[in-house]
């Protein structure tokens, strides 16, 4: 077994950071365990030494906690850090922080300094490269790739950057085999680790995905993208413990971050929360009844014409209406009332009990009825168009809803009955409705 690396040594008794001192920190927490929390300790002695210490050695720990700050994954911090250091390798590292942070104006100077300063030029056009990727910019990324093709033979980044523009012009299998070369390259790479973990996130191979993102948090910094779908993904596979450890995390890079304040809070809930699967039967099979049409039923004339005008179709469109608007309506009186009551009471349902539920159940609608041409032609739309996120596009597929009309026909309500489908992701939908001109039934 490797002995386990000091990284007190390496980065707070040693005076000088260099290349192999960070190729060095990335060995030392590859081996796990303690080493994460060994290097908060270093982050804060070096804090303690900078405040007493002269110009000169100033700068050099600014570069480390820089350096530290970034492998924490508090960019941020590392950013305030490495603008004060003014040399080769603060700057390429400055770089990349603000790239994490996508401040790409920014990175893009940080990383001519670098360049300047005598930094392998090399690796700040692969850098380079990756900018113009994240703004689209792919005819100037693969000038850039064709320039480095002799990189190909041992550069990890160089076939994670051929991987992406690949995937931005479509190819998804050379894609993926760059991806996999550059892991094969450097096992730790972990921008490929992450799209690999992504596509099969996306193709619903939960497990695949997983063991990518967990291979992942061995290699910091971790992504803020890879805790917060792993995060979902432990939640779907109710890993309810490890899910809540991905939004505290978060948390902890970035106090302000309320998405994964709810996440964490709806995680910590569902640890504790009991299941019964025999009530979860009985639930389907609830589910079922409501969804019988009163047309299924012998009504007199009189109780089915007014049902109809009243757009009640099924029986649980009549859990949430109440007995007083029923008999409100023309000809609806105590005999059809009767009538009713009858055929809800041999179902086991009463009229109007989803409104003592929390309104469980709504009557359904047609999302086209009174809209503008252009809106009623969105609603034949598939759903992926609205681009949701990972763990909203989840609930609709576990939902069953495939077009945008199918989304309209739901209230928030019935939304957030799904399962992992909370306060941030009904709010995320009803946001790009909204841009389209559309609302949720009930909204």
């Amino acid at each position: 077994m490797d002995q386990v690396i000091d990284l007190k040594a390496l980065l707070v008794e040693r005076e000088d950071c260099d290349a192999g001192t960070i190729q060095r920190l990335r060995e030392g927490l590859t081996q796990g365990g303690a080493q994460f929390k060994n290097l908060k300790d270093v982050n804060d002695q070096l804090k303690k030494r900078l405040e007493s210490a002269p110009p000169a050695l100033a700068k050099k720990l600014q570069l480390k906690l820089g350096v530290v700050n970034y492998f924490l994954g508090y960019m941020n911090q590392a950013i305030e850090h490495l603008k004060q250091v003014d040399m080769p390798l603060g700057f390429f590292y400055l770089g990349r922080a603000l790239v994490n942070s996508r401040q790409y104006d920014e990175a893009t100077k940080a990383f001519d300094k670098a360049e300047k300063a005598g930094y392998s030029v090399a690796q700040v056009q692969l850098q380079r490269a990756g900018i113009h990727r994240s703004r689209g910019e792919i005819s100037q990324a693969k000038a850039l790739l064709s320039k480095l093709e002799e990189l190909s033979k041992y550069s990890a980044e160089f076939h994670f950057q051929v991987a992406g523009v690949a995937d931005a012009d479509g190819d998804r299998s050379k894609s993926i085999l760059a991806y996999e070369k550059a892991i094969e390259l450097d096992p730790g790479h972990t921008g490929s680790l992450f799209q690999l973990g992504y596509m099969n996130d996306l193709a619903g191979n939960d497990e695949e995905a997983i063991s990518y993102y967990e291979r992942c948090l061995k290699y910091p910094p971790v992504n803020k993208g890879v805790l917060n779908n792993l995060g979902i993904l432990y939640e779907d596979n109710e890993r309810f413990d490890k899910a809540a450890d991905c939004y505290g995390r978060l948390l902890k890079a970035d106090a302000n971050d309320d998405r994964a304040r709810l996440f964490l809070k709806d995680a910590q809930a569902s640890v504790t929360q009991f299941y019964n699967p025999d009530e979860d039967q009985v639930s389907v099979a609830n589910r079922q009844v409501m969804e019988v049409p009163v047309t299924d039923f012998e009504l007199s004339v009189r109780s089915r014409n007014c049902l109809k005008k009243m757009g009640i179709r099924t029986l649980g469109d009549l859990t949430r209406i109440n007995e007083i608007s029923l008999l409100g309506s023309k000809n609806f009186g105590e005999t059809s009332l009767d009538e009713i009551r009858n055929i809800m009471h041999a179902k086991g349902l009463r009229i109007g009990q989803s409104i003592e539920q929390g309104a469980r159940y709504e009557p359904r609608y047609s999302p086209t009825v009174n809209l503008p041409p252009e809106q009623a032609a969105a609603v034949s739309r598939p759903v992926s168009e609205l681009n949701l996120s990972v763990r909203a596009r989840k609930c609709m597929n576990r939902l069953n809803i495939t077009t945008i009309g199918e989304l309209l026909s739901r209230t928030g309500d019935e939304l957030m009955e799904a399962k992992n489908f909370g306060v941030t992701s009904l709010n995320e939908v009803r946001e790009k409705l909204t841009i389209m001109g559309l609302k949720l039934r009930g909204d």
